[in-house]
Parts: structure tokens; sequence; C-alpha cells
């Protein structure tokens, strides 16, 4: 009996064999308690176990053992809003981001290489708030250096584009075309060459974006540039029907393992092919969300506000969706068990999508319909978030880049209800946080500098800016781990570092939970993995 004791016992003792083992570094699981521990045993593309270096050492033996030398783990970055396939394309796009005049945009776009956009001068980027004077370009310029090929520059938010005449031609827009939610601008006899918002659709079936081998290489480019900076998870925010089919086929072939949660747009196909089947969910990939846009953005004054804007006083911006349309599209998600996401910045738009909501939601739901960037919410509605269990949807780097002119919008006083993170997530007891690239740069560490600093990389302004709506660190890391995995229902298998979890994760090689503010920005990703794998090294990272 003792001897077969013995041999129970040393049976038991045995090390269990790992795929790889993580020792000696600072992990932070984000579980609930948000422990930090030392190391994690990993076994088909999950987490084994975390605990102590020792511990694990003692209990799991690999032929791979990494030594973290101190560095600073955390789950696999998860952007909870962002436009993935769009990334990828714009790649071969003109970059205009940062350029502060238009002479330096007509610079940019003379030395692009056209070949990858058939024949097109496409860009994106420009912001008239970093230019002298602020106003609105116009297409004169564009017209005298390019009367005989199309030009179709994109506004920095993605809700205005400036095009040139013969853009406009071929895309059968003039003086006389009118636009529900958008807006052809003219002046006299002539269109300037600026359009709002639902105008920019006008040029959806002429735009060189949709040949096959140009969605692969870009959702290849997108994948490998998130990650490098630490991303295994994305949430792609309106996907087309033949830009999801891309997806899907980047996914059967195996080339595309990045973790997926598609939001749709509300085209008919999308309709037809996948909101009237139910959602489709497996490992890599969840469709079961519909992005709707109520207005357009701050910075081009498309968003929807209740009074009108501060430094434009006969204009309160756009509804880019009739309401009884709106009102559609919810009873149809809430009928086929869809997830509803509405894109909203004014706190007009706002107000109609809450109210909207919670006309077909009821409380206690687990539905988890979101409000998509929530920029501008009036005080009288954050209690719609606790009521109908509606998340919040931000991305923090928004307030750091609208926060030089985001008091003229507003004004002094509506101004403070902006951008209230901190008040969200004490109404909705979750927020998900993303970046919106490319939007915004891609990488989640300025993200997470712009929710617990509220400055930008020059440190300004000096104390941050409404610093009573900053994040913690932990609610920001929370933000952007398993607060966007509960915002795509999947919470249970990733978002933090516990057994039975994907093994995504990212090694960083300074922590990021205690250096100060200003040194955070210069943290770098040491390594990423997903499902077990190791999919991106950084051997210049300290």
């Amino acid at each position: 009996m003792n001897y077969l004791f013995l041999i129970v016992s040393f049976i038991w003792a045995a090390p269990q064999q790992a795929d790889m083992l993580l020792v000696n570094g600072r992990v932070y699981t984000v579980d609930s308690a948000f422990h930090l521990t030392q190391a994690i045993a990993v076994r088909d593309g999950r987490i084994l176990a975390t605990g102590s270096t020792q511990e694990i050492l003692s209990n799991y033996e690999s032929d791979r053992i990494l030594d973290l030398q101190g560095k600073t783990v955390l789950p696999g970055f998860n952007d909870g809003h962002c436009h993935f396939l769009n990334y990828g394309l714009y790649s071969g796009w003109a970059q205009l981001y940062g350029l502060t005049s238009m002479d330096e945009v007509l610079d940019v776009i003379a030395d692009m290489d056209t070949s990858l956009t058939a024949g097109w001068i496409i860009g994106r980027g420009w912001d008239q708030n970093l230019w002298s004077g602020k106003a609105f370009p116009d297409c004169r310029e564009l017209d005298r250096l390019y009367p005989n090929t199309p030009v179709y520059l994109v506004r920095v938010d993605g809700h205005a584009a400036l095009v040139n005449t013969y853009a406009l031609k071929l895309a059968g827009i003039d003086k006389h075309t009118q636009v529900n939610g958008g807006k052809v601008f003219v002046e006299g006899d002539h269109c300037t060459g600026l359009l709002l918002d639902n105008a920019m659709d006008l040029f959806d079936e002429i735009l060189p974006d949709k040949d096959p081998q140009v969605l692969s290489a870009a959702l290849q480019k997108a994948q490998q540039d998130c990650f490098a900076f630490g991303l295994t998870s994305v949430t792609d925010a309106g996907l087309e029907k033949y830009q999801v089919d891309a997806v899907i086929r980047e996914k059967q072939t195996g080339t595309l393992p990045v973790r997926m949660n598609i939001m749709l747009t509300p085209s008919q196909e999308n309709v037809a092919s996948f909101l009237m089947q139910g959602p489709k969910i497996s490992d890599n990939l969840v469709i079961r969300s519909l992005k709707v846009y109520a207005d357009g953005a701050l910075g081009s004054r498309g968003a929807a506000l209740m009074e009108p804007y501060s430094d434009d006083p006969f204009n309160s911006g756009l509804l880019l969706i009739h309401p009884d349309s709106l009102n559609t599209l919810a009873a149809l998600c809430a009928s086929r068990g869809y997830q509803m996401c509405t894109h909203a910045i004014g706190d007009s738009a706002n107000r109609l999508a809450l109210k909207t909501y919670a006309a077909h939601i009821p409380a206690g739901n687990d539905l988890r319909w979101r409000v998509e960037h929530c920029q501008v919410v009036n005080p009288e509605d954050l209690h719609y978030f606790q009521d109908y269990q509606i998340l919040p949807s931000v991305q923090s780097t928004h307030a750091t880049s609208d926060m030089y002119w985001a008091e003229e919008r507003l004004g002094p006083e509506r101004v403070k209800y902006a951008y209230a993170y901190q008040d969200m997530l004490e109404a909705a007891g979750v927020l998900i946080n993303g970046t919106d690239f490319p939007v915004e740069q891609i990488d989640p560490l300025l993200t997470f500098y712009a929710a617990v600093a509220r400055m930008d990389q020059q440190r300004f302004p000096s104390g941050g800016f409404q610093t009573e709506n900053a994040l913690t660190r932990i609610d920001a890391i929370r933000s952007m781990t398993i607060w966007p995995a509960y915002g795509s229902f999947e919470e249970s298998v990733k978002g933090s570092i516990e057994p039975g979890k994907f093994a995504d994760l990212v090694v960083l090689d300074k922590d990021i939970m205690s250096m100060p503010y200003p040194e955070i920005i210069r943290a770098r990703v040491v390594m990423t993995i997903l499902n077990g794998e190791v999919v991106f090294t950084n051997e210049q990272a300290d």
C-alpha cells in the first residue's frame, strides 16, 4: 500500500509538459483582482497556468523557456474600434497627417506613386485645423495641377473629402447634387470640391479599392502593423460585404490569424447575407454587430449638436440617418440577436442613439449594444448607459487630438462634458477603448498615455486636459484588453491572462503601470504572442 502511494505521489508531482514557459517577468494578469505575478505556462495555444517563476518551473517543463528578465507582460492589446482593412488600403495612399498647409498637401501628393491606385491621386489625413486660418480648402489648385487626373483627398476624421473637378465629373456630381445626411459644398455656380459625410458615398463605385489582390495585401499590411504594436485583436468598425468576403477568404487560407470582430454596414447585402442568418462566431472571427452612423465628426462640424456650434452659429451639424430608419434598424437587430453599434459624436446624436436603444432593449439585458465615440454626451443622458447596459466605446487619443480646438467648437460650458471617459465608466461599469486608426495612430500605448495623462506627446497641457475624466492605469488597461473582449462577447476566452484563455500576450520593455507619465510613450513592444505563437519580435527594444 505504501509502495503504491509513493508511485501515485511521484506521478502526481511529475512536471506537466508545456509548449512554452515565460518566466522572470512582471505579468499583469488583468483578472478580476488585477493580480501581478511572474510567469506563464502555455500549451495548445492556451494559458495553462500562471504563478511565480519557481512555481511554474517546478510544475511545468518545456523545450522553450523565455526568460523575460523583468520585462512587463500584459494580455494582447485589443483595439475596440478601428478601421483595420481601410488602414491597410490607406497605406498605399498619400499620407497627409500633420501637414500644416495646403501647400504641404500639394507637395506630398506630387510625389505619390499612382500605380497602386489605378492612376488616381488618393490621400488621407489633412486637417484644416492645423492650417493658418483653419478654413476648409477648395479645389482650385487641384484643378490647375491635375485637370485630367482624378484627385480624392480624405480628411483626417474620414468625414470629409476634397476632390478636384475631374473627379466630380466622374462621380456625376454638380452644383445641383443633393445628398441626405451629407453636403456638396457650392460657391456661386460651381462646386468647391469639398464633400461632407454621405456625399462621399457617391465615390463608392468608382474608387479603385475592390480588387481582391489589393484587399488581400491591405489585410496583410494591417495585420503586420498590428502585431508590431502588440495588438492581437481588433474590431473593424463598418465593412461592406465585399470587404467581409475578403476577410473570410484570408481567414480560410490561414494567413490572417489576428482575431477580428467585424461590425457590418447596414447595406442590403449585409442584412441578407449575415444579419438575417444570425451571428457567426469562431476563435478568430466574430460577425454579430451592425454599425450605423448617426452623425458626422466634430472637426468638420458634422457632429450633430443640440445647440449650434460656438464657432459656426448657424450650424448644428448633421444627422446622417433619419430617426425612423435608426428605429427600424434597432428593431431588426433586436429581433435577430445582433449587437447594434451607433457612431454618435455630438450630444444630439448621442441622445438619439441612447433613446432609440432604450425603446428596443429591456433593462437588465445582455445584448451589449454600443455607442461608438460618445465624444459629447449631455450629463442628463448618462443614466441610459447604466439603465440599459449600454456600452460606451471611446478613443482616448481623440481627446488629446481635439483639445486644441474643442472649446472653439463647443464653448466653455459644453466642452466640460466632452470626452468624459471617467463619467461614462462610472455610469456603465465598462469602457471600451480603441484608436480609430487610421484616424489616430495605431499605437495602443498612445491610447494608454492619453487615457491616464490627458496630455499630448509634448506634455501639453501642463497638468493635463480635463483630468477629472482621466482613467486610472488599471482601468485604462482594462479598457484595452478585457473590456473590448466583453464588448464582442469574448471575455471568457481572451482579454486576461488566466488558465484556459487564449495565449495572446504582449511583452513590453518597460512597466507602464508604474513609470512616470511622460515616460510611457517611450515604452516599446518587445514581443507579441498570438495563440501561443510568437508573431512579432523587436530586437532593438531595450
